[in-house]
C-alpha cells in the first residue's frame, strides 16, 4: 500500500519512524459530467483571472486571502517551518480508556507502518503496551495544512490511527429531541425488547452495498443495449396510528422471517400485572430480563424438540389406544348381541315348553274330575233307587 505521509511517533523520549497508509477505500461508482446533446465531456479548467488562460498544476500554489482581499502566498517551505512539534511527528499526549472517545469525533482511519528495521522494536513495544493496558493513545499530528487530533489503537498486529475532530467541532444536539411530553408504558418497552431479541445480532461481514450492486446492473444492461431492470413495486403499507399494533406486527414479521430462514425466534410473553405509565427519563432495569431471555434462548430448542417428540408419542399412543378401544367395543357389541339373541331363543323355547306342559296337565286334571263326578252321580242314582 502506498504511504501518504512519512514521519515519526513520539512516545516520550522514544521516536518510532512510521509511514501513514489509508486504512479504508471507497467502492462508490463515480460519474462524469457530459453534454446531454452529444455526450461530450464537461471539464473544469483552472484559469488565471489576470491572464485569462488555463494554467497547469505545477503553476498552482497556496495563498491566504485577507479580509480586505489581500492575497498572502504560503509556500510548502513556509509550512515545513511551522513552530509546532507535530509538523512531521505524531505526538502522543495521553493514554485513556477507549470508551472515553465519543464516536461522533471519529473520522478517517489510517494504518501506521514501521519504517525500516530500527523502528521494529519500539513499534512492537508501543503495540504491546497498548494491548496490555486496554487503552488507546491520544495524539496530535499535522496533515494537509492543519494540526489534527488522533487516536491510536491496536488492530491485529498493527497500530491504527483514527482522525478525531476537536471537541469544539462537534455540535451539541440542542433542540432535536421531541419537546412534547411523552409517556412510554412498560408493555411498549417489553414489545420493543422482544423485537430487539427477535431480530438478534448480525455479522457485519454479511452486509453489503445493495445500491452499488443495483447500479452496476443498470450500467451493464445499458452497455449491452438491454433495458435496465425494473424497480420493484414498494409494498403498500397503511398508516399505523397505534404504536402497540406496530410493535406487535414488527415482532410477528420478525418471527416469520426467522422461521423462514430456519432459525428459532423467541418472543417473551407480556407480563399482565405491569400497566403503570413510565416516563421516558426513567431508567429500566433489564439485567434480569436479559438473563431470562438468554436462558430461554438456550433452552428453547431443547424444550421445543422434547415437547414435539412427546406430543408425537402421545398422539401415536392415543391413536393406537383409540383404535384398540374401537375394535374392542365392536367385538364386545357383537358378542353381546349374539349372547342376547341366544338367550332370547332359549327363553322362548323354555316358555313354550312350560306352556305346553301346563296345558297338558290341566287337561288331564279336568278329565279325571269329570270321571269322578260321573261316578258320584251314578252312586247317588243307585242309592235313590234302592230307597224307593
Amino acid at each position: 500500500m502506498r504511504s501518504i505521509w512519512n514521519g515519526a511517533i513520539s512516545f516520550g523520549l522514544v521516536s518510532i519512524p512510521i509511514k501513514l497508509v489509508n486504512a479504508t477505500e471507497s467502492h462508490a461508482i463515480s460519474f462524469r459530467q457530459i453534454h446531454t446533446e452529444d455526450n461530450g465531456r464537461i471539464r473544469y479548467r483552472k484559469v488565471c483571472e489576470l491572464e485569462e488562460r488555463e494554467v497547469s498544476q505545477a503553476e498552482i500554489g497556496k495563498a491566504y486571502e485577507d479580509a480586505d482581499g489581500t492575497i498572502i502566498p504560503i509556500t510548502d517551505e513556509d509550512l515545513s517551518h511551522l513552530p509546532i512539534p507535530t509538523a512531521r511527528t505524531i505526538e502522543i499526549v495521553a493514554f485513556v480508556p477507549a470508551d472515553r472517545i465519543d464516536p461522533l469525533q471519529m473520522g478517517a482511519a489510517y494504518y501506521l507502518a514501521a519504517s525500516g528495521a530500527p523502528a521494529a522494536k519500539p513499534y512492537t513495544l508501543l503495540r504491546e503496551a497498548l494491548k496490555r493496558s486496554n487503552k488507546v493513545a491520544i495524539a496530535k499530528y499535522a496533515l494537509r495544512g492543519r494540526e489534527r487530533l488522533g487516536m491510536l489503537r491496536v488492530v491485529g498486529e498493527a497500530i491504527a490511527m483514527h482522525g478525531l475532530l476537536w471537541p469544539d467541532e462537534v455540535r451539541a444536539p440542542e433542540g432535536l429531541a421531541p419537546d412534547t411530553h411523552v409517556t412510554i408504558r412498560d408493555k411498549e418497552l417489553d414489545l420493543a425488547d422482544a423485537l430487539m431479541d427477535t431480530l438478534g445480532e448480525v455479522d457485519l461481514e454479511d452486509l453489503h452495498d445493495e445500491y452499488r450492486e443495483a447500479l452496476e446492473e443498470v450500467i451493464a444492461a445499458k452497455a449491452s443495449g438491454e433495458a435496465p431492470p425494473e424497480t420493484p413495486e414498494p409494498a403498500a403499507g397503511g398508516k399505523v396510528l397505534d404504536l402497540m399494533a406496530a410493535l406487535e406486527s414488527s415482532v410477528r414479521a420478525a418471527r416469520e422471517s426467522r422461521g423462514a430462514s430456519g432459525e428459532e425466534a423467541e418472543v417473551r410473553q407480556l407480563p399482565q400485572g405491569r400497566s403503570a405509565p413510565k416516563e421516558t427519563g426513567g431508567k429500566k432495569s433489564t439485567s434480569a430480563s436479559a438473563k431470562k431471555t438468554a436462558a430461554a434462548k438456550k433452552t428453547a430448542p431443547a424444550r421445543k424438540s422434547t415437547s414435539r417428540a412427546a406430543e408425537g408419542a402421545r398422539k401415536t399412543t392415543a391413536t393406537k389406544s383409540t383404535a384398540a378401544k374401537s375394535t374392542a367395543t365392536r367385538s364386545t357389541a357383537k358378542s353381546a348381541t349374539a349372547k342376547s339373541a341366544t338367550a332370547r331363543s332359549t327363553a322362548t323355547r323354555s316358555v313354550a315348553a312350560k306352556s305346553t306342559g301346563t296345558k297338558g296337565t290341566e287337561t288331564k286334571g279336568a278329565e279325571a274330575k269329570g270321571a269322578e263326578a260321573k261316578k258320584a252321580a251314578a252312586k247317588k242314582t243307585a242309592s235313590r233307587k234302592r230307597s224307593a
